[in-house]
């Protein structure tokens, strides 16, 4: 069986039930959706996925427990993650929650697109499907062009296990992929671990840490992969991120220079964000109008109606603000 899977709490409410209404403005309910709980803060979600038939939420606490333990023995690994961590003040393990999406390995699909609560869905994925067939590993995106965010570039290690080629060629965003089930079996995470074990830790990226753990578990593994922005002709490529300018809005699909986009992934953008706006403030962002719509598609007369002139997501704060956080009254 085919499916999306995605990741979420509460504090994403509004960016998931975006994504799951652009799933079924493309799918109708004919797609099975299986959401994986960031953590325990999920009851406004839950109650939101038993209304829609087709989407679950995962509980099968053997495979969340094993995947969450995976991770932690990794990072136990690493020369420096811990440390730094504790210097900007997190927890010993850095976001755990976002390797949760690791399940989706176990259950319940035999096929499975991956997609962050930040993204929308634009387009069918049957062309990705169609490559699972004959690739393990299936992306659409540009993280390519910068392994400063996928691992850690001053790690001599780094170019003797992966030639140059491989850096520039390989890498993605783990915000959207394709996959087969048990693809990472117990006997293939065991000798993943054995080799960070050696010293290889070293070359993970403590600051995005699924996305590193992702990377080098399907390069180290050997996997085959495919990213379509390497394949498709370049009249036929398109983008997928929010950074993106030049997207142009037709019946509230995006379009790349008269391509449809696969996906939009609203990256960098602060889960806050979302929640500011859907409560009535009015700051504006890149294709704002494009998850309004699909936030409120059953629910229309529920979008908020701003009366005052928008503020910038990126706007720099007030001098208000700034006095105000100078002697600490200010967030």
């Amino acid at each position: 069986m085919d499916g999306i899977c995605t990741l979420a709490n509460d504090r994403v409410y509004d960016q998931l039930v975006a994504l799951l209404n652009s799933i079924e403005a493309i799918y109708g309910q004919e797609m099975p959706v299986c959401v994986y709980p960031y953590d325990d803060n999920t009851a406004q979600i839950a109650a939101e996925i038993a209304r829609r038939p087709n989407v679950q939420l995962y509980d099968h606490q053997d495979s969340i427990q094993q995947w969450d333990e995976f991770v932690r023995n990794i990072w136990d690994t690493h020369p420096t993650a811990q440390e730094h961590w504790r210097q900007i003040g997190s927890d010993k393990y850095h976001r755990v929650g976002t390797h949760r999406r690791y399940c989706a390995f176990d259950a319940p699909f035999d096929r499975f697109v991956y997609m962050d609560a930040d993204t929308l869905l634009m387009s069918s994925l049957e062309p990705i499907f169609a490559q699972v067939n004959q690739y393990d590993w299936v992306v659409y995106d540009f993280q390519f062009k910068d392994l400063s965010h996928v691992y850690n570039t001053s790690s001599t290690k780094l170019k003797e296990l992966f030639t140059p080629e491989r850096l520039q060629t390989e890498i993605f965003c783990s915000g959207f992929y394709a996959c087969k089930k048990d693809i990472f079996d117990a006997q293939k995470r065991s000798w993943l671990l054995e080799k960070l074990r050696q010293g290889e830790a070293e070359v993970l990226y403590d600051m995005a840490p699924d996305q590193t753990i992702l990377n080098y578990m399907v390069m180290r593994s050997g996997i085959s992969s495919y990213n379509f922005a390497h394949y498709l002709p370049e009249n036929e490529r398109t983008g997928c991120c929010v950074t993106s300018p030049h997207f142009q809005a037709r019946d509230n699909i995006l379009y790349d220079k008269g391509n449809r986009l696969t996906y939009i992934h609203y990256i960098g953008l602060s889960s806050k964000l979302f929640s500011r706006v859907c409560a009535g403030e009015n700051i504006d962002f890149p294709y704002r109008q494009i998850f309004l719509h699909y936030r409120y598609l059953h629910e229309p007369d529920k979008q908020p109606k701003f009366k005052s002139k928008p503020k910038a997501y990126n706007a720099p704060p007030s001098l208000a603000t700034r006095i105000l956080r100078k002697i600490g009254l200010a967030g």
